[in-house]
C-alpha cells in the first residue's frame, strides 16, 4: 500500500507502517474509510455518558486506543520517534501531565471562557503531538469530550474537509501555525 499524506500530516516510519492491522486495504481511500469507521465506534463510545477523568494521561491514551484500535497495533501507545511536528517524544509523558494540570486549574478558576480554553487545549495538545498518527484527529475529539463535559457545544471544526487536501485543512493548519506564534484569532474563528 502507498501512503499518501494529506497536506501537515505526519508521515509514518517503516516500524509504524508495519503496525497497520488491516491488511487488506490497497488504498489510502480504504485507509481513510477504515480509520473514521473506527472513530465513529470511538465517539460512540466516549459520549455515551460525561466523564470525569478525561484530563488524565491513562483516558488520552484510552480514547487514541479507542479511536485506532482497528487500524494500528501501536494505537493508545506514545510514539517512541521524533516527527516532523511536535515536542521531543521522551517530553511527551511529562508535558501531557502539565497540559491537563493547566487545564483544570484554568476550568477551576475561569482563566478563561470555555471556547477560548477548548481551543487553547486543542493547540497545545496538537502541538505535543503524542502519538505516530491521529493526532489532529484525536485532538478534536478530546476537544470535543472536554466542551461536552463542561456543558458547551463541541466545535464545528469548519464543518468538514480535514483528513483531504481542502481549502479547510489548508485553513486548519494555517490557524495552528499561527497558534504556534501566539496568535490565536484565526484558530477561535475556526473552531466555530
Amino acid at each position: 500500500m502507498k501512503f499518501e499524506y494529506a497536506f501537515g500530516a505526519t508521515p509514518l516510519d517503516l516500524n509504524e507502517i508495519a503496525g497497520l492491522l488491516p491488511q487488506h486495504l490497497t488504498t489510502q481511500a480504504e485507509l481513510n474509510m477504515w480509520e473514521q469507521a473506527n472513530i465513529l465506534e470511538a465517539e460512540k463510545w466516549v459520549f455515551s455518558h460525561k466523564r470525569s477523568d478525561i484530563l488524565s494521561i491513562n483516558f488520552c491514551m484510552a480514547l487514541h486506543k479507542k479511536m485506532f484500535n482497528k487500524t494500528w497495533q501501536w494505537a493508545g501507545q506514545i510514539r517512541k520517534t521524533d516527527k516532523n511536528i511536535g515536542i521531543m517524544w521522551e517530553q511527551i509523558s511529562s508535558q501531557l501531565k502539565i497540559l491537563f494540570d493547566d487545564t483544570k486549574y484554568q476550568i477551576k478558576y475561569h482563566v478563561y471562557l470555555i471556547d477560548e480554553l477548548a481551543a487553547r487545549f486543542h493547540h497545545r495538545l496538537v502541538f505535543i503531538h503524542p502519538f505516530a498518527n491521529g493526532n489532529g484527529r484525536h485532538a478534536r475529539l478530546m476537544t470535543d469530550v472536554l466542551l461536552y463535559n463542561q456543558g458547551a457545544n463541541v466545535f464545528t471544526w469548519g464543518q468538514t474537509g480535514l483528513i483531504s487536501n481542502s481549502k479547510t485543512r489548508a485553513a486548519y493548519i494555517a490557524a495552528l501555525r499561527e497558534a504556534d506564534k501566539g496568535n490565536y484569532a484565526a484558530l477561535f474563528a475556526f473552531v466555530r
